[in-house]
């Protein structure tokens, strides 16, 4: 199994609130419904463990891929295109890492 995990922080013009709602509401519940996902979760990171310091990125967002090549196929639906342009006026920079489970 893969998974795609997304780390960035919101534009300064993003209020977290609308963000947050946003993810639970079209983000997650669309991308939940593409066949080659098995699950997709969005974290607020808070702070680095032991330190009190603040996380350089405020989300991870990470998608459990069952089929990356239909998950290339269903990215480039018109739902799906609207749903990434919405995220890229969201987000800062977002870094896409493609992992593989190894445990």
């Amino acid at each position: 199994m893969a998974a795609l995990v997304v780390l960035f922080n919101l534009k300064d013009e993003q209020a977290r609130d609308a963000y947050e709602h946003w993810a639970k509401h079209t983000d997650v519940a669309t991308v939940k419904k593409l066949d080659s996902v098995d699950d997709f979760k969005v974290y607020r990171l808070n702070e680095i463990m032991g330190s009190g310091d603040a996380s350089p990125y405020q989300y991870c967002e990470v998608i459990d891929i069952n089929d990356m090549a239909k998950l290339g196929e269903e990215i480039a639906t018109a739902t799906m295109q609207k749903v990434a342009g919405e995220f890229q006026a969201i987000a800062d920079n977002p870094i896409f890492i493609v992992s593989d489970q190894i445990a």
